[in-house]
């Protein structure tokens, strides 16, 4: 009996201590001082954010006095007072001048930014924007690496949480302080982001996020520690942050992200990596960090060599620029000077040339860059190097080093002179009765052989003729499958030469073994960048097999469409392409087969275009398969009519209308290749719409998403959305869709021809605003 009045009262004095915690944590200001120990959490009138002492991560000794999201899963820390931890005997207090202080029991005040406040102040308020305010002091007018809406930007400055990058001005990104690597766009300095997602900006101008308009979204605009600047949005049906903006496009273009002589790389993410340069090694520890060094030092400058590294580009802190030069000068100017680590040629017909002297910093690989990096090493070093790209198509012409024997001394002794040329006339009589006789020989021996297979009428000059047991050996007896198609099965096979080789086995093909080989020749004469290149060809014992040249990448479906099956479980995994290369690849595929309607001196009618007869190289350069072959297949193999030729899908209208097929029809096929380019998804897969299936129409639904709706990012590639920049991108992707839309017009006289086509996508001609497709000339045209 005597415990019961003590338990009453402990009950009594947890209950009060349980009500006061409540309320304290329902409260949107505090009274100084503050002290760790206390576990007090500061609330906005709206709970979105919260302040007090925050835990730093992987420490449980250690805390900072911080802002955060309150129900935001990762990265919710949006300021800190100071980036030096405090202990648990850290605390917040008010001095007797009205300043707060932040620091341990003993030490130095670490407070960001001096407050001052009268002597009726002492409570400090966090507001529904997240700005932490004591009297005159404001948390917003001393950011840390974040900028939240409602927060004013300009005059302020925020640092990277590495302390490496900042934000200037409201208009520059620094490396190290005063190395500048992006400006905004005209120089309009950043003046505040509402809650919208719009970012007001100097002179009038904006800047909207991908998410613009979308309700009941957090925004945040942060300085990340990679050195690019990005505007999140925090997604509350994926509990997570999703980048809606981006600085820069390409991370390696950011100072500092390689140390020196480093390679910067990356496959177009949110990730990069870094590789040392041929002739060079990491230095102990990481490229990314400490750089690389040069292995073998060179011994004598002047016969030193360059190694030519495709888009590489490097700056250095002494550099000297050279206009109207060409390469042999540009290679001269930097042999002759010791201090030139190798030289920048750009292949813009201008031929400017930039030495590198002192270091190499900065260095990075983009296939946007049009200059090539020639890097000085030593002589003995060997000139191996994995940065190859498109300047090697354009060495076309191989140096021929012609040398000629110097004439004999004149001589006056005739009888000497008449022996040498009846003894050179005798030698050419018996070597041509010889070769005479030889060939004799050989045309008795092959006339009836010849007679036989039907080749005494074949014309000379063509591909190179195989025997069937050379490709079944080259093929491992065709075990390597590497493709299927609508003319037949394709193997990869490595010559006796080495050369490897695609092998293509062909099925119903029509004419005898004259008419096969006529077909071959003119394909094998048909030379393009953009066309795959017949090397030869095998007819005999009812086989009739193409050899092509080998695209290492595959084809074009593989890197457009969602990844594609090969397990219960695995997904084969392909690199995603950007905007830039995706353009590139449209409009190489538009000028091959503008050189196939025009350039050929026999018009050749593909009749097939679509990704799977689109291969890509090593540098991603597109290659048409499977042209000149719809003349070589039986009519009994015709799709459903006997004279419909193609995938359904890219058919035009004519070939089921049964009105005459032109080179229009390929234009057409051109289109729809050209809208999934940009959007990432098959022609007959549905997206959003609220039409039946029976009435939708890939075409006409892209169109009303461009023309009425106003939308182009709607469109728009999904696995690839997030980098698109209406600033960068808008022209590019605008030149696609307009010139899909009339390449997609149901009617073949109003399609423009490829010639033009290919014009409308360099941008050399004005695209008018076309009609809208529609389906065997119904709808509204």
């Amino acid at each position: 009996m005597n415990l019961f009045p003590t338990i009453i009262t402990l009950l009594s004095f947890l209950l009060f201590s349980f009500l006061v915690t409540a309320q304290q944590q329902q409260n949107s200001s505090f009274s100084l001082p503050w002290y760790q120990t206390q576990n007090r959490t500061l609330l906005s009138p709206n709970s979105v954010f919260a302040a007090g002492f925050s835990p730093i991560s992987g420490s449980s000794n250690l805390f900072r006095f911080s802002i955060w999201y309150r129900n935001v899963t990762g990265r919710a820390v949006v300021w800190s007072a100071s980036k030096t931890p405090v202990d648990r005997s850290g605390a917040v207090t008010l001095t007797s001048a009205g300043e707060i202080r932040l620091g341990n029991s003993t030490g130095r005040n670490i407070w960001l930014g001096k407050t001052s406040a009268n002597s009726n102040t002492t409570r400090l308020i966090l507001r529904n924007d997240g700005n932490l305010v004591f009297g005159g002091w404001e948390s917003f007018k001393f950011p840390t690496d974040t900028i939240l809406a409602n927060q004013t930007i300009t005059g302020t400055k925020i640092v990277s949480e590495n302390g490496k990058f900042s934000f200037k001005n409201a208009t520059d990104l620094y490396f190290n302080s005063s190395d500048r690597y992006w400006s905004a766009a005209g120089g309009n300095e950043f003046v505040e982001m509402d809650f919208a997602g719009k970012v007001e900006q100097g002179n009038g101008a904006s800047l909207v996020t991908s998410d613009y308009g979308i309700e009941n979204r957090q925004r945040r605009l942060t300085l990340d520690d990679d050195g690019n600047l990005r505007i999140y949005g925090f997604d509350p049906h994926l509990n997570e942050w999703t980048v809606v903006w981006h600085a820069t496009h390409e991370l390696c273009t950011i100072h500092g992200s390689c140390g020196p002589y480093a390679i910067c790389t990356s496959d177009g993410s949110n990730s990069s990596s870094c590789v040392c340069p041929p002739g060079y090694d990491q230095t102990s520890g990481d490229a990314k960090e400490l750089g690389c060094e040069i292995k073998i030092p060179i011994r004598d400058f002047r016969t030193s060599r360059f190694i030519r590294l495709d888009y590489v580009n490097y700056t250095s802190p002494r550099h000297r620029t050279l206009d109207g030069k060409n390469l042999s000068d540009c290679e001269t100017n930097c042999t002759a000077n010791r201090d030139c680590l190798g030289f920048m040629f750009k292949y813009d017909g201008k031929g400017s040339c930039y030495l590198n002297l002192d270091r190499l910093l900065n260095g990075y690989w983009s296939p946007g860059t049009e200059s090539a990096m020639f890097l000085r090493v030593d002589r003995s070093e060997p000139a191996n190097t994995t940065f190859k790209g498109m300047t090697e198509i354009l060495e076309t012409t191989c140096p021929i080093r012609i040398e000629l024997p110097l004439p004999p001394d004149d001589s006056n002794t005739t009888t000497r002179n008449i022996v040498i040329i009846c003894t050179l006339f005798a030698a050419e009589l018996i070597s041509g009765a010889l070769f005479f006789w030889a060939f004799l020989k050989k045309y008795i021996k092959y006339r009836d052989m010849a007679r036989t297979l039907g080749l005494e009428l074949l014309p000379a000059g063509g591909p190179k003729r195989f025997s069937y047991t050379e490709l079944k050996a080259a093929t491992g007896d065709f075990s390597h499958l590497i493709g299927k198609g609508g003319f037949g099965d394709v193997y990869r096979g490595e010559l006796a030469d080495h050369r490897v080789v695609a092998v293509k086995c062909l099925k119903n093909v029509a004419g005898g073994e004259p008419d096969f080989w006529a077909e071959v020749t003119i394909i094998a004469r048909m030379h393009h960048l953009n066309l795959v290149r017949l090397w030869g060809f095998c007819a005999e014992k009812g086989h009739r097999i193409l050899v092509y040249e080998y695209v290492p990448n595959g084809s074009l479906d593989k890197y457009i469409f969602p990844p594609h099956r090969i397990g219960s479980d695995r997904y084969e995994e392909k690199p995603v392409i950007d905007w830039s290369v995706r353009y590139r690849i449209a409009l190489g595929v538009a000028r091959a087969i503008a050189y196939l309607h025009e350039e050929c001196l026999e018009w050749v009618l593909h009749c097939d275009i679509k990704p799977e007869n689109i291969l890509l190289g090593d540098d991603f350069c597109p290659k048409i398969s499977d042209f000149g072959l719809s003349k070589l297949r039986k009519k009994e193999d015709m799709v459903s009519l006997s004279k419909i030729r193609g995938t359904r899908g890219y058919m035009a209208p004519e070939w089921v209308k049964s009105d005459m097929i032109t080179a229009k029809a390929d234009v057409y096929s051109f289109g729809m290749v050209l809208l999934e380019l940009v959007s990432g998804v098959r022609n007959h897969q549905m997206q959003g719409s609220v039409m039946e299936s029976e009435d939708w129409y890939f075409p006409g639904w892209a169109f009303d998403k461009v023309y009425k709706e106003v939308n182009v990012e709607d469109i728009l590639d999904r696995q690839i959305k997030q980098s698109y920049d209406s600033r960068a991108h808008f022209d590019m992707v605008n030149r696609m869709v307009k010139t899909a839309m009339w390449c997609l017009q149901s009617r073949p006289e109003m399609r423009p021809s490829m010639g033009k086509v290919a014009k409308m996508l360099e941008g050399t001609v004005e695209i008018t605003e076309p009609n809208k497709p529609t389906i065997f000339f119904l709808g509204d045209e």
